[in-house]
């Protein structure tokens, strides 16, 4: 029973290994950072943000895989993770057009009382706010 408690010290990783993952980690972060600041952003958001998404989950993956030590684990993650995955996917593609067409049925009196987008009125300060609301906003 000592060899089989022998050999999983020796199969997770170690002192250098955590070292290198918490570089990656360090790396990573500094790449999401470089890409927000980047004039990426101004020219192409989505895919800044598309970059900065798929570096948030390269480092939550070695987080999970490392750190809460799944690479180790036995096959049987498998067994809850996949079917976890399959139902958030098919839940979100089930719920984002419901989500992003719900406007379509809406009846004139659900119109009157929706929320109203934000003006994007620009102050001289820099405000995005225009610091009075018309009657016109509130007539009902």
């Amino acid at each position: 029973m000592s060899d089989h408690h022998a050999h999983d010290d020796h199969s997770h990783g170690g002192t250098g290994t955590y070292l290198t993952v918490f570089g990656c980690l360090v790396a990573l972060t500094a790449t999401s950072v470089i890409l927000a600041q980047s004039s990426l952003m101004d020219s192409s958001p989505g895919v800044a943000w598309a970059g900065m998404m798929a570096v948030s989950c390269g480092k939550a993956m070695l987080v999970i895989m490392f750190f809460m030590h799944l690479k180790w684990e036995a096959n049987w993650k498998y067994v809850l993770t996949i079917p976890a995955m399959m139902m958030s996917v098919f839940l979100v593609c089930m719920l984002v057009p419901d989500v992003g067409r719900r406007q379509r049925m809406y009846s004139e009196e659900r119109w009157t009382f929706a929320a109203q987008p934000a003006p994007e009125h620009h102050g001289a300060d820099g405000d995005t706010h225009s610091g009075h609301s018309s009657d016109a906003d509130h007539s009902h």
